[in-house]
């Protein structure tokens, strides 16, 4: 018996095949360029699909890059989980790891420096989609504070801080590694952990 799909197992269905159309295209003809229809086509809906799901451009992008996002997080959960505590954490393995999920995907990391760009350039745009780049945001800084709690570590910055941070440095870090051929990963994860200490240090300070 065929199996039946139900409403939300749908939407969920249609909504990725927009979102792979989406950074398919854009990855192809840049975030300027991309055409709502072209975008629709190649997941085989009208552009009405995309204002149905998403509303408008711009938070069909930044949904794409919400999903990178998260696919990228999920690549390091096996190797954080595998610490359990401060002394354990392993800046080579995060960044040995760092490298093998961003290794020939420089043109992703381009893309998400060239929509930050846009959102510079256009104001408007930047306030329809300013509520959904604080839920990313939040997101990143509940994954970092359930992490670091689970080390026994603490943060020295706020944790909502150190994600606005991190979402605003990655595209960086990944395109200048690749431009210079350096590991910049390493450097960079170091100066993230020391922004975590023991949670019994007496003088630390949890501002999250």
């Amino acid at each position: 018996m065929a199996e039946r799909w139900t409403r939300q197992r749908r939407v969920d269905h249609t909504r990725a095949l927009l979102l792979d159309a989406a950074e398919e295209v854009v990855a192809r003809q840049g975030f300027g360029a991309a055409a709502l229809e072209v975008i629709a086509d190649a997941a085989g809906y009208t552009r009405g699909a995309i204002y149905a799901h998403f509303g408008t451009k711009e938070e069909l992008f930044l949904a794409v890059m919400e999903r990178q996002l998260q696919r990228f997080l999920d690549g390091f959960t096996d190797i954080v989980e595998s610490f359990r505590s401060l002394e354990e954490m392993d800046v080579d393995r995060l960044a040995g790891r760092w490298r093998e999920l961003t290794i020939g995907n420089p043109d992703r990391a381009a893309l998400g420096y060239e929509f930050t760009l846009f959102l510079v350039r256009n104001p408007e745009a930047r306030v329809r989609v300013a509520e959904q780049r604080r839920r990313t945001a939040d997101s990143l800084a509940e994954y970092i504070s359930v992490h670091v709690e689970k080390i026994g570590g603490r943060l020295r910055i706020p944790a909502p801080t150190l994600a606005r941070i991190l979402i605003a440095t990655y595209e960086g870090i990944t395109l200048g590694g690749h431009i210079d051929g350096e590991d910049l990963a390493r450097t960079f994860l170091e100066l993230v952990l020391a922004d975590v200490q023991p949670a019994e240090s007496p003088d630390s300070e949890h501002r999250d």
